[in-house]
């Protein structure tokens, strides 16, 4: 199973906002084969706290076997190490879910009229990428997501850094 990078997503929406923008975006990445939608868990907590929940993914029972084998393998256990974690982490999402309220405390976590999603996303795009990358002898040093918000403060930083008088 090739896998591309993997992504936590965690997103929330308050009051009435309508979710199904959302979700069709999602439905356009996966139809283009842009993302792999590994799991998600959607938990919708309605006024007077009831909750609705809802999963879905991309995996099959036998992929998601196989895609536990592979985090189980590489989060090891001990000395026994990759294939013990390779059988726990099979065994594990014999139910084709990563995410679920026995782990995820979602409906705890978010208050009444708010919608919670995570969503375990792989990034296919990015495996022509990867495996270029490391034919041409590439290797990893670092990623990150950068936030809108934090380039708002790298110009914040950089201007009131400008304006400090110069000591000669």
């Amino acid at each position: 199973m090739t896998m591309g990078p993997v992504q936590l997503l965690v997103v929330g929406v308050a009051g009435d906002e309508s979710t199904g923008e959302i979700l069709a975006e999602l439905e356009r990445l996966r139809e283009n084969e842009l993302v792999r939608l590994i799991d998600l868990l959607f938990v919708r907590k309605d006024e007077d706290g009831t909750v609705e929940r809802l999963l879905l993914s991309d995996l099959s029972p036998e992929e998601a076997q196989a895609f536990g084998a592979i985090v189980g393998a590489l989060i090891g256990f001990g000395e026994d190490g990759a294939e013990l974690g390779a059988r726990e982490g099979a065994a594990a999402l014999e139910d084709g879910h990563v995410l679920d309220d026995e782990i995820w405390f979602v409906d705890d976590a978010i208050p009444n009229g708010t919608a919670a999603a995570l969503a375990l996303l792989e990034h296919r795009w990015a495996i022509p990428l990867r495996d270029s990358i490391r034919r041409a002898g590439g290797f990893h040093l670092a990623d990150a997501w950068i936030h809108p918000a934090d380039l708002v403060d790298i110009g914040i930083a950089a201007q009131d850094a400008e304006l400090q008088p110069t000591q000669a």
